[in-house]
């Protein structure tokens, strides 16, 4: 997609949304000339009702969205909720789409570009992940620290629009390290310990092979999924900052758990009402965000 291409796109996304957002209840915020979110949330699998606590909620299907591809997996619901969470305004994407369902990455990243146009500054990117390290069992959940891209392609290639971002973005912390702590110390003071992980991005939908898992963790890796690293190379291009928060929803070593997508979205569901928590705490004092630095 041409840079020209993607700003139109982006326009026209808004501009749908703001109209759409306009015509419901006065008393949803969103619904306010002007309004814009503060925070950005894409939601993995399983984790999907923490976007029915939002408050005053202006909820619009992806397919009323010009441009925005259709989630085709279950456990992902396809819906964007705009409202305001522990006092923040949030637009909260209830499911994403993937690289496996066809999509390009240019389509699967659309979101985190449309956040950022609609006025965000941070965003916070959930996933479900199989774990590797031995420190890991199902139900934990764990900051992303860093991630290994092994996707095979990146979603910045093609022509840099500099208007929107650099054409070479660096991605030391790209896990916002403040952010991190910060999520550490709220689970702390919610009754819990919560580690750091280095995230491992495949295309899927395959789950990994055994001798897959031990190289993987002969390289760094804690926690693999099928997400995530896409959009967080976008984020970062774009200057929003982030947060990653993953579920571990089945063990990957020791007997090696044989994986199934049902079943990692119940235990994602299982470990709904502590995510939830979390991620309610951390919204709540919030640290600002920097202003952006120039291209």
């Amino acid at each position: 997609m041409s840079s020209n291409a993607l700003s139109n796109h982006l326009r026209e996304a808004v501009a749908a949304i703001r109209r759409i957002a306009a015509a419901a209840p006065s008393t949803a915020p969103a619904s306010a000339e002007g309004w814009h979110p503060e925070v950005g949330l894409i939601l993995g699998s399983g984790l999907g009702d923490l976007a029915n606590e939002v408050e005053n909620a202006v909820r619009i299907p992806y397919s009323s969205i010009p441009h925005f591809p259709s989630s085709t997996v279950h456990g992902h619901s396809g819906t964007l909720v705009l409202g305001t969470l522990e006092g923040r305004n949030v637009m909260i994407y209830q499911g994403r789409v993937h690289f496996y369902e066809g999509y390009t990455m240019q389509q699967i990243t659309f979101s985190v570009r449309l956040m950022k146009a609609m006025g965000a500054d941070t965003m916070l990117v959930t996933n479900a992940v199989g774990g590797i390290s031995e420190f890991l069992i199902p139900g934990d959940l764990v900051v992303i620290r860093d991630n290994i891209n092994l996707m095979g392609t990146n979603t910045l290639i093609g022509p840099n629009d500099d208007s929107i971002g650099p054409r070479f973005p660096p991605m030391v912390d790209a896990y916002d390290p403040a952010l991190r702590q910060y999520a550490r110390d709220v689970a702390k003071s919610q009754g819990f310990e919560i580690r750091e992980s280095v995230y491992l991005a495949l295309t899927g939908p395959s789950y990994e092979t055994q001798a897959e898992i031990r190289v993987f963790k002969q390289i760094g890796a804690d926690t693999v999924g099928m997400s995530t690293a896409p959009e967080v190379i976008v984020a970062r291009h774009s200057g929003l900052r982030v947060l990653g928060i993953s579920c571990v929803t089945n063990a990957l070593h020791g007997g090696y758990e044989e994986a199934g997508h049902e079943a990692v979205v119940k235990q994602a569901k299982e470990t709904g009402p502590r995510f939830i928590g979390l991620v309610r705490g951390v919204l709540a004092n919030l640290p600002a965000a920097a202003p952006a630095a120039a291209h």
